[in-house]
Parts: C-alpha cells; structure tokens; sequence
C-alpha cells in the first residue's frame, strides 16, 4: 500500500524528474526538480492550488521519481517521459495539423529540393513551416524555374538524361554532366535564399552577371538577370521587419475562457517565412510563463529547425536551462529572449495579437456552430457535448460499437470510444445500440470523473427513426434507475437521427417525429464528418478484431506453430487466405518451417486446394 506522506518524507534534496500517476498506474503528470523534496511536497501542502492542480492531485494514487546529477539532465529526461507518454495534465502539442517545409536532402551527392510534411533529424535541412501551403510549393517551383537542379526524387544512373535537362531545366547528374562542387554551389545559394540572404545572393548574382556581359556572353547575363529580378519579387514578398538577427522564432500567446491559442513566427534574416498556431485546452489558469515553458520543451524536442533565438513575452524561471538543453541540441549557442522595447517588443505583440485574432476567429466559428444547433434543435441552452454512435459488424459476427464526441462544435478524436457487444447475437442493430447507450450512460452515473466524462447534452443517432426509438429506449431504462437530478439530468439528453441518402451521404438530421430538421451547408458538412468519424471508428475496430480472430483461429490453433512461425508466415505470404492457396514445398521456403509442419498446414488449413 502506497503512503503518499511517508513517501513524501522520504523524497531526497536532488535534482531529478517525478511522475505521478493513478489507481490505474497511468501516467498523469511528468515534472523535474532542482530539488525532488521540496517540488513534489509542494503539491501536497499548498491551500492555493489552482482548480486544474486541485484536480490532478485528486487522482494522484502514487508518484515515483528518477534522480539525476543536475538540472540540465532533469529537463531532458522530463521531455522524452511527457514525450512517450502524453499525461493528461502536461501542456502538449495536441494539434494534428502538419503545415509545409522545403527540404534539402544534403547528404545526398546531389540534393534536391522537395516538400514535406514530416520533420525527421536525417541530416536534411528544412525551411518553414508554411502556414499557406501553396506559398511553399510557390517557392519550391520558383527555385525549379531558375535553378537548374533536380526534379527527381530519386537519383538514379540513367542511360539518356531526361527532358528536363534537354528544356535547360536540370544539369543531369544523374548522367555525370556536372560536377559535386558546381551543383553545390546551386544548393548553396538556394540554402541562402531560403534563410533570407537575398543580399548576399543578389550581389554574387551581379558580380557574376558583369563577367558574363564583359565576356559578351549574353544569353548567361539575361539569365543572370532575370533571376536576380525573380529573387527580389520574392524577397518584397517576404520582408516584414528590420530586425537584422537571422534564425528567430517570436511565440505569442492569447487566452479566452476556454481555449489558449499559441503562434509562432519563423523569422529568417529581417523575413517572416512561416507561422504555426497550437490550441490547448483547460490550461487558462496556469501561469504564461508556465505554459510556455511546456510548450518550447514540447515543440523543440526532436524538431531539426531549432533557431539561434525565440523571443517571448515572459521572463521564464527555467530560462537558462532551456537555453542550455536548446544549444546542445543545435550545436551552438540559443538564446530566449523577452524584449521590452523597440522593434523586436514589436514583434512579439504581432505574434500575441495574430493568436488573439486566430483564437477569435476559431470561436466564432464554434460560436454560430453551436448558436445554429441549438436553434435547429430547439433547445434551451447550448448543445456543447453531442455524441454519436455506430454499429459495425458481418452478419451478426464481430459485433461491435463507436462512440464519437463533438465538443464545442469541434470532433474530438480523443473522446472516442470503442464497445465490444455483449448481449446480442445476432444481427440486430437497434438491440445492440440500445445495449451500447445504456451501458454508456451507467459509466457517466456511476464514476463522472471516468473517461467517459459528463453526460451529453445530444446523441445523434446513425439513422433514422428505429435507430432513434432504440436510444430513446436506452435513456429511459437507465433514468428508470435513479432519482432526482440523476434521472433528470438523463431522461433531458435530445435524440436526434443522422439519416442518410441512397448513396450513403448524410441528407437530413430527424427528430422523433420523423420531421427532417433544416440546417446550413456549414453545419451539413460538420455533421457528415461527424456521421464518417464514427463509421470509421467503428469498422476500424471491427476489422481488428475481425482479423485478430481470424489470424488466432486459424493459425494460433496449430501444434508446433507459434508466435515465431506464425510472424514469418504472415509476413512472408501477407494473409492467412494466401497461405491457404500455398503448396507445401512453397510452405517449406518459410523460415522455420519443415516439411511435417507444412503438412499440417495443409490439413488444417486446407492450403494447396487451389
């Protein structure tokens, strides 16, 4: 039996990191400490906590902790813990959006220049991100247009170049044609230009412009030329300050009452070439300085395009801790800085104000979401958390349910969740989403801290009106279980139906009457998402379950065939279906695999019939 007071007595005057953790033995927070003793004490006997402290140390069961010979170590191993597991109370990047870079391949001989969505430490060098993604690809076909370098993903010897280099496109060194040194010399420039030294590109461009024209080599000095003016357009383009620093990122930070937007400016020499915005959730009431200080850990770690500074609002307590663990990560020297006045204080407000302006513009668009559901619906207050749910299975086999959340207007993904059906057999959809809807509606009763959470406000049914009379059947049977505000709070949940066309399109949302309910094109296609997010889910796990069940049935029920055997088997013939059509000597090739066993296989599995 864990005693938290005789643990906390126990806790050494040492740098180190702690994790707490629940009855479950799930982790709900990571932190670090100069001193373990005096950090994880704190939690215990402060009478100031803020609700969202309050609320983790409610289901604080037990904490352990790592010590470590400093701070620097500490703030490392606290990263990679948060970064594995993802506790529910550490500030985290929960945005799934994935914004644009340009990448430059330089371990390759000759590198291209490509688009990516993913960030991975392979020796490339990334520029963004984009926040538009169509001024990235405006970028990296302009770099196409007036450089000569290669189009292909892949280098490979060719026997004839390709039409590029015959339309002066490409210098063909998949051919020979140039040298490493002469292409790099492209790379080079390319790597300037998209760093914001448009300066020093355009003056090397000159020098070599004149020498061509003194050379009477006009054709190379109008090319020269027009480049140069290409470059410029571009550099009007991206000039927003006159900071004359390169590599700076500027973080602003804007709260409301239920979200906190962060944005992120990339600043690369005086030129902004890119921005980012995260949203978090429950953290208006810890400190700026706190937040933003989860945030950098979170969003640096692993990310190859670590700038030489960022610049903040707040002075942070962990300062140079972070700076220590940024600059070994990078190589060199990074700095946080927090202006206070002039044209980098300037700089960082635009960033505040730019998530002041996205957060405003996010909950106004949350904000007519809910205003329109609530009178389509009829209802007296706002629908905030509406569930819908969905049936997946093959005549009668594999039965199982999704349950998906729309909160606030916005599909949360994490909300969802997935039932196995357990007291109907037999195809009979209604029947199982009545068991479904009772058994949800229990979780929220019986433990409102679970993870269910609170009751819905709305369930949306996947269909039409058997489907609605199948929940309504559900919420009455659970309400008949409890008194006062409990039967109340259920027996008030709306019902409505997601019906759907000949084509398995959402048409119409219906009420118990069978009345079609009128609703915008915004809302239509927030609530087809919201029908395809659970019919996803649902066939999802049914597929898993149905070839978890298929792959044990089949295989795992063999003498002498194991987990081993069984991993070489699929991956050497891909499904259980095409080891059934194998003959015996292509049995045999498997690893591990004798001519006894392969005749197993074909008596048990029918293999070879074909």
């Amino acid at each position: 039996m864990f005693n938290i007071e005789e643990e906390l007595k126990k806790l050494p005057n040492k740098p180190g990191v702690y994790v707490m953790r629940d009855k479950d033995d799930n982790i709900i927070y990571v932190g670090k400490a100069v001193s373990l003793r005096n950090r994880v004490r704190q939690y215990f006997r402060k009478n100031d906590r803020t609700a969202r402290i309050e609320k983790m140390i409610s289901l604080i069961d037990h904490f352990e902790y790592i010590v470590v010979d400093n701070e620097a170590e500490a703030l490392i191993l606290e990263c990679n813990l948060i970064k594995k597991n993802r506790p529910k109370f550490n500030v985290l990047l929960k945005d799934d959006k994935t914004y644009p870079y340009i990448k430059i391949d330089l371990k390759s001989d000759y590198p291209g220049v490509f688009i990516t969505r993913r960030l991975i430490n392979d020796g490339s060098k990334y520029f963004g991100p984009y926040a538009n993604p169509g001024a990235a690809r405006e970028m990296v076909d302009f770099i196409k247009q007036k450089y000569k370098i290669r189009q292909c993903r892949t280098l490979k010897e060719r026997t004839r170049p390709c039409l590029n280099y015959h339309i002066n496109r490409c210098l063909a060194p998949c051919m020979g044609y140039v040298t490493k040194e002469e292409y790099r010399k492209q790379i080079d420039e390319i790597i300037d230009l998209l760093d914001g030294k448009t300066e020093k590109v355009i003056k090397e461009l000159e020098k070599e412009m004149k020498k061509a024209s003194e050379k009477l080599d006009f054709e190379q000095a109008a090319y020269l030329r027009d480049r140069i003016q290409a470059i410029e357009r571009v550099s009007e383009k991206q000039k927003v300050s006159n900071i004359s620093e390169n590599n700076i990122d500027v973080i602003g930070i804007a709260k409301s009452e239920l979200e906190i937007c962060i944005e992120i400016f990339f600043v690369r020499g005086s030129k902004m070439i890119g921005r980012e915005h995260y949203f978090y959730n429950d953290l208006k009431d810890m400190e700026d300085s706190e937040i933003l200080s989860g945030f950098i850990k979170q969003y640096y770690l692993d990310n190859p395009n670590i700038p030489n500074k960022i610049m903040i609002r707040e002075e942070l307590e962990e300062k140079e801790t972070l700076e220590q663990w940024l600059s070994t990560m990078l190589g060199r020297k990074v700095e946080i800085k927090s202006p206070k006045k002039g044209e980098k204080l300037r700089f960082v407000e635009m960033a505040e104000n730019n998530a002041k302006v996205t957060l405003e513009n996010k909950e106004k668009d949350k904000s007519e979401i809910l205003m329109e559901l609530k009178e389509v619906l009829k209802m007296d207050k706002l629908p905030r958390k509406i569930e819908t749910y969905d049936i997946s299975n093959i005549s009668g086999e594999y039965m199982v349910a999704a349950m998906c959340v729309l909160q606030d207007g916005v599909i949360k993904k994490n909300l969802s969740r997935r039932f196995r059906i357990k007291t109907v057999f037999g195809q009979d959809d209604p029947r199982c989403m009545e068991e479904v809807i009772t058994r949800r509606l229990r979780h929220s009763i019986e433990n409102p801290n679970g993870g269910f959470g609170k009751l819905p406000d709305v369930i949306f049914a996947d269909g039409g009106i058997t489907q609605i009379r199948a929940t309504k059947k559900a919420i009455e049977k659970v309400a008949n279980e409890y008194e006062g505000k409990e039967k109340n709070d259920i027996l008030n949940i709306k019902v409505f139906g997601m019906v759907k066309n000949d084509k398995h399109q959402t048409r119409a949302l219906m009420d118990e009457n069978r009345k079609e309910l009128k609703i915008s094109e915004n809302l239509m296609h927030l609530i087809t998402r919201f029908q395809d997010t659970v019919h996803d889910t649902a066939i999802t796990y049914h597929r898993k379950l149905r070839d978890k069940d298929i792959t044990k049935s089949e295989l795992d029920e063999i003498d002498g065939i194991g987990k081993v055997k069984k991993q070489a088997l699929l991956k050497h013939f891909g499904s259980v279906e095409k080891i059934k059509k194998a003959s015996i000597e292509e049995l045999m090739q498997v690893k591990g695999i004798t001519k006894e066993l392969a005749e197993k296989l074909v008596v048990s599995l029918g293999t070879g019939s074909d």
